[in-house]
């Protein structure tokens, strides 16, 4: 007589054998081979972490991500012809249960708030130990949310209806691109160091400048760019 599947219990492994479990594949996203190769070592230093696949730019990505969708994706900002922003929004509009952790030198107090709304859920500083992204790596994995106090403070700040940041904020008017351009010039780049270090052309980097000026009511790019340093400034005290 066959034996009814629902009351049979599971084999028990052997006494002295560990069960071995899989790997958490991870998908790394950067512009720069050498730090690529760096994060590489360390993650795949843990024992339950493995880089699955490298990605330079946002087409990158998604081509590595539907071909061997990832268990996480560390992605930074500024991408080869890419933004790194759109790029966590397209990732989690494919796969909905995908971890997005940034990794950047971009300020968090500027963008980390922005990546949260676009679907990341968590911001490391690439100037942080190789600990910490660890740990934002786990913490991440197990649903959590990994952001700094202060930006956890903001974020709360403002879904209690009582916001953060500074009246009049020019950050709110931008769009992620345009936030980035600003934030260059107020760094004292030039329009072509700017195109350069995101990747494009100095002729879309002048569309963007002449988009902010017109948002924000500057009669000239020498307006925009002392608004821009002294936005920088005040916001980093915030």
């Amino acid at each position: 007589m066959a034996r009814d599947r629902k009351n049979v219990a599971p084999a028990a492994a052997a006494p002295g054998v560990e069960t071995v479990r899989p790997k958490v594949k991870v998908l790394i996203v950067d512009d720069h081979p050498i730090f690529r190769e760096g994060l590489r070592r360390v993650l795949d230093a843990e024992a339950d972490l493995e880089v699955q696949g490298e990605a330079s730019s946002a087409a990158q990505a998604v081509a590595a991500a539907t071909a061997q969708p990832p268990d996480i994706a560390i992605v930074d900002l500024t991408l080869e012809q890419s933004n790194g922003l759109d790029l966590i929004k397209d990732l989690t509009l494919r796969q909905a249960d995908l971890p997005v952790l940034v990794l950047s030198n971009h300020d968090e107090t500027l963008y980390a708030e922005r990546c949260v709304r676009a679907g990341a859920r968590g911001y490391v500083m690439k100037d942080r130990p190789p600990a910490e992204l660890v740990a934002a790596v786990h913490d991440v994995l197990a649903g959590k949310f990994h952001l700094s106090h202060g930006i956890t403070h903001r974020i709360l700040a403002k879904l209690g209806h009582t916001s953060a940041s500074a009246p009049g904020d020019v950050s709110e008017e931008l769009s992620d691109r345009e936030l980035q351009v600003f934030e260059l010039y107020g760094r004292g780049r030039t329009t072509r160091q700017i195109a350069e270090t995101l990747h494009l052309s100095v002729k879309t980097i002048e569309s963007h400048r002449d988009h902010i000026k017109q948002k924000l009511g500057f009669p000239a790019s020498t307006a925009l760019v002392h608004a821009a340093v002294h936005w920088l400034e005040t916001h980093r005290e915030l």
